[in-house]
């Protein structure tokens, strides 16, 4: 008898996902942990009666055991879950939630790994900025040997060419996957705000934005676990190596856009070229910290610029930052940062720049955050 493809019977689980739950609400708690995984487990919320909506009021701080997710030692191992945002259930449905949760030491201060806590710091401070973001994640899809999915075995696809944007057999994989995951993102309440299919075959992009100052890293986060959490229902893994397969075929990126209230006002172009600069004399920190393993995707090729040198230019899909043709000729606007992963913490990234472009806050200094999270 052949074994059962992992997650074939989720379509059992419709006929138990009306029953009445007498009241109760389900909330699952969903967190980064020490390696940049995401986590998630569920808590009963019983209240005196039917409650019309849950909010982050109805919902308590709990806790795990940090040791086995790489955030704590195990002799000293509770770390707490403190609610941030929450979210409709697209699996659950009806009243039950996603719940984002940031995570601290049982001290109550921020955990290593919780960046979250100084970028909100950072974007408070400059909140009359209003600082948008945008980030288009590209992801890798596999199959349960781990290999791309729908890939020749032992061999390869035609190469690169009719898979950008591709449509039909032959040209894109598992639309299936992505679409339910486009449809999670909105009834969620995620600012999803497409899909594509990429350069290489299975491997696809969807773009969460724009989204306001510390919300980015938030919904992207929550639209990340939707993904895995589909894709489980599927028999299919997803990767957001920035390289998964070396040669002649294209890495994965989270290119970023940003755009300031300055940058957005009547000759805000100027105000975005005086942005590019700062971040260019930050250039190494930035790099050293958007993304494990971009090395081995920021090499010039592949619509990639160098990591050794930071450039920008005007519609330069080259070049480290991209300002858009359309910013140059309305002389306000955005700017897109093609530097970062496809597997950046969305915190750090959103931080560093933000920090980059408009200023320290006391006490807060993301880059040696995260230098320090390296260490044992």
């Amino acid at each position: 008898m052949e074994a059962l493809v992992p997650g074939s019977q989720t379509s059992s689980l419709l006929r138990y996902l009306d029953l009445p739950t007498n009241g109760a609400v389900i909330a699952e708690y969903v967190w980064i942990d020490g390696n940049l995984g995401i986590r998630s487990k569920a808590k009963t919320l019983c209240y005196k009666g039917e409650i019309e909506e849950v909010t982050l009021k109805d919902l308590p701080i709990w806790n795990f055991d940090g040791s086995s997710t790489g955030q704590a030692p195990g002799d000293n191992s509770d770390i707490l879950l403190k609610p941030v945002s929450i979210y409709k259930d697209p699996f659950r449905r009806g009243k039950h939630v996603i719940v984002l949760a940031e995570c601290l030491n049982n001290d109550g201060t921020p955990n290593k790994y919780n960046f979250r806590h100084d970028c909100e710091l950072i974007f408070e401070k400059h909140k009359d900025e209003v600082t948008w973001f945008g980030i288009e994640q590209e992801y890798t899809l596999l199959d349960q040997f781990n290999h791309i999915y729908g890939w020749p075995k032992g061999g390869f696809p035609e190469p690169q060419g009719p898979y950008y944007c591709g449509v039909g057999t032959g040209k894109v994989n598992c639309r299936d996957i992505v679409d339910a995951h486009y449809f999670a993102c909105l009834y969620a309440g995620i600012n999803i705000s497409g899909v594509n299919a990429e350069v290489m075959p299975s491997q696809w992009e969807f773009q969460v934005g724009p989204c306001v100052g510390i919300e980015m890293g938030d919904q992207l986060t929550i639209a990340r676990y939707f993904l895995h959490r589909i894709a489980e229902d599927f028999g299919v893994k997803v990767t957001f190596h920035p390289k998964p397969l070396k040669g002649d075929w294209n890495g994965a990126g989270c290119h970023t856009n940003v755009s300031t209230a300055s940058m957005r006002a009547e000759g805000g172009l100027k105000v975005i070229e005086a942005a590019l600069e700062k971040l260019g004399a930050r250039h190494a920190q930035h790099i050293e910290a958007y993304g494990e393993d971009n090395h081995e995707r920021l090499t010039g090729r592949h619509e990639t610029a160098s990591m050794e040198k930071f450039s920008y230019g005007v519609a330069n899909r080259g070049a480290s930052v991209r300002i858009p043709r359309s910013v140059a000729l309305e002389n306000k606007g955005y700017f897109e940062d093609r530097r970062p992963a496809s597997n950046i913490d969305p915190y750090v990234v959103t931080g560093l720049i933000g920090e980059s472009i408009l200023g320290f806050v006391d006490g807060v200094d993301m880059y040696k955050k995260y230098v320090d999270s390296k260490k044992e």
